[in-house]
């Protein structure tokens, strides 16, 4: 039997702050509007067959609101294409946002550390 392998990126989503804050909502990170965000990528760069290949095991596992940090999980032969089409992000609602990766791991647990790390040092 074969095992499904699995890519884990932790990515620091940056938003931009030349932004004017008058008629725009201040953005609030979710699970949600991040994989909205990324799905519509995925779509718009390569179109509806890479969106069907590349759903089979994309996963947002992990969003902080407050680091703004998170983890997306993809399958290891579409791992290259869903972190293209994260960098070509632009915004998530109105909000212009930029992704950061941080780690690349084929496992959960290398990520969760780091991911650990990046909190406790933006708190510091």
């Amino acid at each position: 039997m074969v095992q499904f392998k699995n890519r884990y990126m932790v990515m620091d989503v940056l938003v931009d702050s030349n932004r004017e804050t008058g008629d725009v909502d201040p953005i609030v990170l979710s699970g949600f509007n991040v994989t909205k965000a990324i799905k519509d990528s995925i779509q718009l760069n390569f179109g509806e067959c890479g969106l069907a290949s590349s759903l089979l095991s994309f996963q947002v596992k992990y969003v902080n609101p407050i680091t703004k940090i998170c983890i997306v999980r993809a399958s290891r032969d579409d791992h290259k294409r869903i972190w293209a089409a994260i960098t070509m992000v632009r915004s998530i609602g109105r909000c212009p946002v930029s992704f950061n990766l941080l780690d690349l791991s084929g496992c959960i647990r290398v990520c969760r550390r780091k991911a650990l790390e990046c909190d406790e040092t933006k708190f510091e």
